[in-house]
């Protein structure tokens, strides 16, 4: 019996490359210049080391900025330049219909299990974690975002949740990181689509924090952050982040006795400084300001909090420029 059978993407052999020329990346290649200025394929230091580090099967984790377009634009680029197609981790709370989750199968997408009690979502991260480990001991390439759900602020910060499922039930935390060869990956827009959803919802959660995302509320999101307009996107490739941990366990053996959530957080720390250190920093005038007046203008909401709105659309555009000073400065 398969024990995937219910979360892995399914085995289409020649199928997928017809699609994806066929069917798939035609379509990417539309919304892209249809709502941008330009994808970027960039690179954060040594070129070459980079494309030896995922020469053999990488984890890609990246920020997380669109729903649909994060893997998938990430996905078309290494296609294009390197011949790869990463499998990719989509939440089960997208499949608004079962043709849907049928759809992103049969295109390297596996599932990732939400919305169960507290039994069943151990399991489900067991059954999850084993299968990421099988994929890559067959060295094959992966994505997953850095946390579930988008930072609504930007301000993008690795779950130690994520990694804590990436390495169950493993003896050596450090060791089977490493396994995973992660090659963390920033995604950065010049214009999100999506922040004026994003500054609602804030609006919505701190006035009822039992407030909760209707399904509608992701489908409008993801054709939103499809057909609206990005300006110039970059996704820059940052190296494997194995040789960090070595000079850091080099530096503080202490640091394999630490419990299991301190030394998973030193892990994110590391990617997260990666990401950070990636960003493409835009130039903002003075016509930035009219910019997000009209973003506001489109927020609907029967309390409406302008105030408060236009703070948190300044703060999602600020956050990248303060997280990439301050890794800037660590690396100094």
């Amino acid at each position: 019996m398969d024990q995937f059978k219910d979360i892995r993407a399914y085995r289409v052999g020649a199928i997928l490359p017809i699609t994806d020329f066929l069917f798939a990346f035609p379509l990417l290649g539309i919304w892209a210049w249809r709502t941008t200025k330009g994808i970027r394929l960039d690179y954060l230091g040594d070129r070459k080391q980079i494309e030896r580090d995922i020469k053999h099967g990488a984890f890609f984790i990246t920020n997380h900025r669109d729903i649909i377009l994060d893997a998938s634009w990430l996905s078309l680029l290494l296609r294009c330049r390197y011949f790869i197609r990463p499998f990719i981790g989509i939440g089960n709370n997208l499949f608004a219909k079962k043709w849907i989750e049928h759809l992103v199968r049969y295109n390297r997408c596996f599932v990732v299990k939400r919305g169960a009690g507290a039994h069943a979502h151990l399991e489900n991260a067991k059954q999850l974690s084993a299968y990421i480990r099988e994929l890559r001991q067959r060295r094959k390439s992966i994505w997953l975002a850095q946390r579930e759900g988008r930072a609504k602020d930007s301000n993008d910060l690795t779950q130690a949740s994520v990694l804590h499922m990436l390495t169950m039930n493993t003896d050596d935390l450090f060791e089977a990181v490493k396994a995973l060869n992660i090659c963390p990956v920033s995604i950065t827009y010049e214009f999100d689509p999506c922040d004026y959803l994003k500054a609602r919802e804030m609006q919505l959660r701190r006035d009822n924090p039992n407030w909760k995302k209707r399904a509608k509320d992701d489908v409008e999101s993801m054709v939103t952050g499809i057909r609206g307009e990005k300006g110039r996107v970059v996704y820059r490739l940052t190296p494997s982040i194995n040789p960090e941990i070595e000079a850091m366990l080099a530096a503080h053996p202490e640091y394999r006795k630490l419990p299991p959530h301190d030394q998973l957080q030193h892990v994110c720390d590391i990617i997260d400084r990666h990401i950070h250190l990636g960003y493409e920093i835009y130039e903002r005038g003075t016509e930035f300001d009219a910019y997000i007046e009209s973003r506001l203008a489109k927020i609907e909401l029967p309390n409406k909090d302008e105030a408060f709105l236009r703070e948190k659309l300044y703060e999602m555009y600020k956050f990248p420029e303060i997280n990439h000073r301050k890794s800037l400065m660590f690396n100094v």
